[in-house]
């Protein structure tokens, strides 16, 4: 990825992230959604929003939905709060790394847990 596109998608993160913290009123899309990554084409035709959504699966399925319908006002504001000529038509798609990230880590604490308690019995 070079310089230049990368500036772009860390923009279109940060500017994404506080459209919808602060701006969108779907109810459908709670406070607790993260915008984790932008991968902009190189034509700037297209990009694909990667979110962070700590709830059930149904909750999941219903913020992407509420994201999706957002499309249109998203990149409205957008264009207004960037200096772009063209803004990309926005695709949002769940990021599960966080959620593979807390399962590692449960799985790691059992791995410690169980040989402190093989420890112990050998002891």
């Amino acid at each position: 990825m070079s310089r230049r596109m990368g500036r772009v998608n860390g923009l279109l993160r940060e500017e994404l992230s506080q459209l919808i913290l602060r701006e969108l009123k779907d109810p459908r899309v709670a406070s607790f959604v993260t915008v984790t990554e932008v991968d902009t084409a190189s034509d700037l035709d297209h990009a694909r929003v990667y979110v962070s959504v700590m709830a059930t699966p149904e909750e999941q399925a219903d913020v992407l939905k509420g994201l999706k319908s957002a499309e249109g006002f998203l990149r409205a504001s957008l264009s207004s709060r960037m200096q772009m000529r063209k803004i990309p038509s926005l695709t949002f798609e769940l990021d599960a790394t966080m959620e593979r990230g807390a399962d590692l880590v449960k799985l790691i604490d059992q791995v410690i847990e169980q040989d402190n308690a093989h420890e112990e019995r050998s002891v």
